[in-house]
């Protein structure tokens, strides 16, 4: 079992989620997340002060997902954020060592459903 963390521009995020949807991959948690990378912020002058951005909007994707979904949920994210340029985000790998489902008690692959 492997969690997957991707963090994405917000305005791919349909996109990622249609990818996913195709293949079948409907289960995830997103949340709203500041961060830099790359990018390195912005500058810009509100009121005539000049202010540094360098925490952009981003959003995080979280997925559970068995071993052999695990490069087809990669794949979907790619190909839904990917714009070629600077900001695209990150994807970050995981070993799960559990998951319980908590209605039922199921553990392991069973609760990742």
């Amino acid at each position: 079992m492997k969690l997957i963390v991707a963090y994405i521009q917000p305005h791919r995020l349909n996109a990622v989620k249609q990818a996913l949807f195709e293949k079948e991959i409907v289960k995830m948690s997103v949340t709203t997340a500041l961060g830099c990378g790359q990018q390195m912020g912005y500058h810009e002058t509100y009121r005539g002060a000049d202010i540094e951005v360098n925490l952009l909007k981003k959003v995080r994707v979280e997925i559970g997902v068995t071993e052999p979904y695990l490069q087809t949920a990669i794949d979907a994210i790619v190909q839904g954020a990917r714009t070629g340029k600077i900001g695209d985000g990150k994807i970050f790998v995981m070993d799960m060592v559990d998951c319980i489902r908590i209605r039922t008690g199921e553990t392991g692959e069973e609760a990742i459903g």
